[in-house]
């Protein structure tokens, strides 16, 4: 689930600064369990792909992460 998430992120169907739906939605959608949602989403977070903000929703990040390595400062 959270490789097509990120894909569908990579192909510019989930836009940067989307909201996602709520996990449970998300579980319905997919017809996965609940908590394969929250680990699928704790992946994303860890890789940069979405934000969760309490009380507002997850979002997909803005601006994307890029597969050029660590920034340059």
């Amino acid at each position: 689930m959270a490789d097509h998430i990120a894909a569908r992120t990579a192909a510019a169907e989930l836009a940067p600064g989307a909201r996602l739906p709520a996990e449970r939605d998300l579980a319905e959608e997919y017809g996965v369990a609940y908590l394969t949602v929250r680990r699928a989403a704790r992946v994303l977070r860890e890789g940069g792909l979405i934000l969760t903000v309490h009380g507002k929703g997850t979002f997909v990040v803005d601006p994307l992460p890029t597969d050029e390595g660590p920034q340059q400062v």
